[in-house]
């Protein structure tokens, strides 16, 4: 049985180093797990419950829903942006809460990663993201994490995908991701 498992980045900016961080993870996904780095973020609507009706919800929208129904886990990436959750991820995490009590991360594992120019590594916007994703019904796996501090000079020259110490991370919070998926999907 194979996993699936949605990837949404925070980050719309075409070099982003956390689209980067994602990419990573989509080549060193491990055996039978099939990562999507889902695109189209930035066309989903600021959610707005006037319409977010069922005869009319915006496409975009709904292609980030049945993309998310699809997905046995998520693995987020979060930039940190003046200290918190860029905007384009929270706005997903409120499409994805509705309708209220079945949304479609409702019960799935999911994992926040991330790399950031300061010194923690975004931690502030990850530890919000998750409290985001939690509310919103999603499973949050506490103990997976990654902040890659430094970002800019860490990443000026090297791809995270080729980063061994980047990599053993990533690996290893995909290997709790995938765990909680399997039994999600099961």
């Amino acid at each position: 049985m194979s996993v699936r498992i949605l990837a949404l980045v925070g980050s719309l900016r075409a070099g982003s180093h956390n689209r980067q961080l994602a990419e990573a993870a989509v080549k060193h996904a491990p055996e039978g797990v099939e990562i999507e780095l889902y695109e189209g973020l930035a066309d989903v609507p600021f959610y707005n419950e006037d319409i977010d009706v069922e005869a009319g919800v915006p496409e975009a929208a709904a292609r980030l829903r049945a993309a998310a129904g699809q997905a046995d886990g998520f693995l987020l990436f979060s930039p940190e942006y003046n200290g918190t959750i860029p905007a384009v991820l929270k706005n997903a995490i409120d499409w994805l809460s509705r309708p209220y009590g079945a949304g479609a991360i409702g019960g799935k594992p999911v994992a926040v990663v991330g790399t950031a120019f300061g010194q923690y590594g975004g931690v502030w916007a990850q530890d919000e993201a998750r409290k985001a994703v939690g509310i919103a019904g999603g499973k949050v796996l506490e103990d997976a994490k990654l902040s890659i501090p430094g970002s800019i000079t860490r990443f000026a020259d090297t791809h995270p995908a080729d980063d061994g110490e980047v990599v053993a991370g990533l690996t290893e919070v995909m290997q709790q991701l995938t765990s909680q998926a399997t039994l999600t999907a099961a």
